[in-house]
C-alpha cells in the first residue's frame, strides 16, 4: 500500500492504489475518492464469524475499495483529533488494538477479535475485554486518539500505562492490570484503583489524548440545555 499522512491533529491517509489492487475498511471512513475506484460491501467471513463479531460489537461487513482500469486514490479521515499510523502486519509481527484503532488495511491482512485471556484486566482497564487482531501480511493504517509515542519492549521489560491511553501492542506483549497501593493514592491521586501493565517483548503504542478522557473532560462546560 502506498500512502501519504497529511493534515495532524486531523489526519488523513491519502492511499494510492494499482490497478486491481484493493484496500479494505471496516466503517464507513472513506473521505474521497477517485471515480475509478469501485466500492463493495462483503460480510466478514462466513455466517458464524459475522455473529460473532456483531456479537462483540464490531462490524460484520467490510467495504472493500478496488482500483479499475488504472491507479487510483481513495482517502481515510481520521475520526477524532489525532494521528494516523502505519504498520506492516506478517506472521510474527501481529498487531492487537484499541476497538476503535483500525482504519484501512491491505487485503492481504485479516481483522479478527481478540479476547483478553484474563477477564479482570479487561474488566477494569479502559482497554476493553474484547480488541481487535491484524494479521496475515501487509500494510495497517490505525488511528491514534491524541499524539502518538512508541516503545520497543525487551523481553521482560514493563511500562505501566494509565486506563485508556494503550492504542496498540504487538501481539507478543502481555497486558495484566495492577491496583494502586496506599489508601492516599486511591482516593486521593486522582489515577484511579487500577492501572494497565504491559510487557515485552515487542511495540506498544500509546495516545496521549484517549477520547473518553476527552469528553469526561470537556462535560462540566457543555451547557446543560435551555429551558423550555
Amino acid at each position: 500500500m502506498k500512502y501519504q499522512i497529511v493534515g495532524e491533529p486531523l489526519p488523513v491517509a491519502i492511499c494510492t492504489l494499482e490497478p486491481g489492487q484493493t484496500i479494505i475498511t471496516e466503517r464507513g471512513s472513506m473521505s474521497w475518492m477517485t471515480p475509478n475506484v469501485k466500492m463493495e460491501t462483503k460480510g466478514v467471513g462466513g455466517v458464524g464469524k459475522m455473529i460473532g463479531r456483531a456479537f462483540s460489537g464490531d462490524s460484520a461487513f467490510q467495504n472493500k475499495f478496488t482500483a479499475e482500469g488504472g491507479t487510483g486514490q481513495v482517502a481515510f479521515a481520521s475520526s477524532f483529533p489525532g494521528s494516523i499510523r502505519g504498520y506492516e502486519i506478517a506472521p510474527g509481527k501481529e498487531l492487537i488494538v484499541q476497538k476503535s484503532a483500525f482504519l484501512a488495511c491491505d487485503e492481504g491482512v485479516e481483522l479478527s477479535v481478540f479476547f483478553q485471556k484474563k477477564f479482570g484486566v479487561g474488566a477494569v482497564c479502559g482497554e476493553g475485554f474484547i480488541m481487535q487482531k491484524l494479521s496475515g501480511s501487509g500494510t495497517a493504517l490505525i488511528e491514534i486518539d491524541g499524539h502518538a509515542v512508541e516503545y520497543e519492549l525487551q523481553a521482560g521489560q514493563s511500562l505501566i500505562i494509565d486506563n485508556g491511553h494503550l492504542a496498540a501492542m504487538s501481539a507478543t506483549c502481555t497486558m495484566d492490570v495492577r491496583m494502586n497501593k496506599g489508601v492516599k493514592n486511591l482516593l486521593f491521586g486522582g489515577e484511579g484503583a487500577f492501572n494497565t501493565v504491559v510487557t515485552g517483548p515487542g511495540i506498544i503504542v500509546l495516545q496521549t489524548m484517549p477520547a473518553p478522557g476527552f469528553a469526561e473532560a470537556i462535560t462540566p462546560f457543555l451547557p446543560l440545555g435551555e429551558n423550555k
